[in-house]
């Protein structure tokens, strides 16, 4: 009879211990050492395996022209890529409640076009799952649902039936009865995901998990779980708000950071198609301390707008406090603007706010942050057919910036008069015609200067 071993092992990076441990000695990590119990065979017990692993000459390797399975909604096989590929396994996280199994079941139905799909809900009934399918209006047609969460009969009935497409919702409810501990487990999730890759690389099945998040917005299980699948995908959304957001935080068949917007509707999952006029929908016509950046996001131009607010500190001590915006990028373009142009704001409670629920990651919305500071401070008005796109520099120079072509063809399209830009840009568009005003700026100084 094999026997027990009790272990730790870390949630976050899969180190293991014999005893618990306060803090993980492999990624620092404070309180992640989770207990599980286990059977050790003895090594006597382990017989060699005979490896019938076939070699393939890179030359003699066919790919498939359609290699990737496509779908009517244009945003959600943008953000996989184009589609979803073949054999590839897509991990996709959201907070309880976001619309992650609506959004798959839209997707199954899709992808039901290409032969069999199989729907395995480790949560729900079949019954339950059939009653979300006929709200959202499913035809049902080649789409099978199987309730069941022990990885072994899972195995087996794939293998057996070979489906194109297999959605497991989600990931943290299965379990392997090779295994003593609970589904859920670092163990558990671990081995099930191994399997399921070993599925979609050898039979060429395409896998979506369903993951848990945790408190904190990370992936629930081990950090390992993000680096077994091809592509992780989260869905986000603000509470009290229709629209949801899918990020493509990794895509081994794609660009990262692509970002896809959806209205949640009664009858499921609705695609924005121009997300740039949804976000600018409700603003006035001349502005004060606002002012609207075009922002590369994977291989899209997002139009959105920058807020800021600047008070006296009744208390002494300066507030920052920033929604959509990097607070210590805030700290610095602060500290520029104080050194180069003497706008006074060390003493000064900052407000930076991106509407829409939207995070800036793009340098190139630095210029419009300290367009809306000056103007609020100075109460300047600043029209909404204007936009600005740069990065600063500690020097205080607007520093050039990627993809301008492509971000002056967003705001034209868009009905935008003007558009401050860096000088250095100037060579690269010069010779393209744009229904835009083009203002050139080389520093902070001849920003100051224009914004008298």
């Amino acid at each position: 009879m094999a026997k027990l071993k009790t272990v730790y092992i870390c949630s976050n990076c899969g180190y293991e211990s014999s005893k618990w441990l306060g803090k993980c000695p492999e990624c620092d990590s404070w309180g992640t050492l989770e207990e599980e119990v286990s059977s050790a065979s003895s090594k006597s017990s382990v017989k060699k395996k005979v490896s019938n692993t076939k070699v393939v000459s890179f030359k003699d390797i066919e790919v498939e022209k359609n290699f990737r399975y496509t779908t009517k909604f244009n945003e959600f096989d943008r953000v996989l890529g184009g589609g979803l590929v073949k054999g590839a396994v897509v991990l996709l996280t959201g907070n309880p409640g976001i619309g992650k199994s609506t959004l798959l079941l839209q997707a199954v139905d899709q992808y039901s076009q290409y032969g069999e799909v199989l729907y395995i809900s480790g949560e729900e009934s079949p019954s339950q799952v059939k009653y979300r399918g006929d709200r959202l209006g499913l035809s049902g047609d080649n789409i099978s649902i199987m309730s069941e969460t022990e990885m072994e009969s899972i195995y087996d009935y794939v293998i057996r039936k070979k489906p194109k497409v297999v959605v497991v919702d989600s990931i943290q409810t299965l379990y392997s009865s090779n295994f003593d501990s609970i589904p859920g487990t670092t163990t558990q999730i671990r081995e099930c995901t191994l399997k399921i890759v070993e599925l979609a690389k050898t039979h060429n099945i395409s896998f979506f998990l369903v993951g848990h998040i945790t408190k904190d917005g990370k992936v629930a299980g081990p950090k390992l779980l993000e680096h077994m699948v091809d592509s992780v995908l989260q869905f986000e959304g603000e509470e009290g708000l229709f629209y949801r957001i899918l990020r493509s935080l990794k895509n081994r068949f794609g660009s990262t950071n692509e970002l896809g917007i959806f209205n949640m509707e009664e009858k499921g999952m609705v695609e924005v198609k121009n997300p740039s006029e949804f976000f600018l929908s409700e603003r006035d016509e001349k502005n004060i301390g606002s002012i609207v950046v075009p922002v590369l996001e994977g291989t899209k131009i997002f139009l959105l707008e920058v807020q800021t607010l600047v008070n006296e500190s009744p208390f002494g001590i300066p507030k920052r406090v920033v929604q959509g915006f990097d607070r210590n990028r805030i700290q610095i373009l602060n500290a520029v603007m104080e050194k180069k142009i003497g706008l006074n704001l060390s003493s000064k409670d900052v407000f930076v706010n991106i509407p829409g629920g939207i995070k800036i990651y793009d340098g190139a919305a630095d210029l419009g942050v300290v367009m809306a500071m000056i103007s609020v401070t100075k109460g300047i008005e600043i029209s909404q057919k204007i936009a600005a796109l740069g990065e600063l520099g500690l020097r205080g120079e607007i520093r050039k910036v990627s993809f301008v072509d492509k971000r002056l063809k967003e705001l034209e399209k868009l009905g935008f008069s003007g558009v401050y830009l860096p000088h250095s840009n100037k060579k690269e568009i010069e010779h393209n015609s744009y229904n835009l005003k083009m203002i050139y700026l080389k520093n902070l100084a001849e920003l100051a200067e224009r914004m008298r």
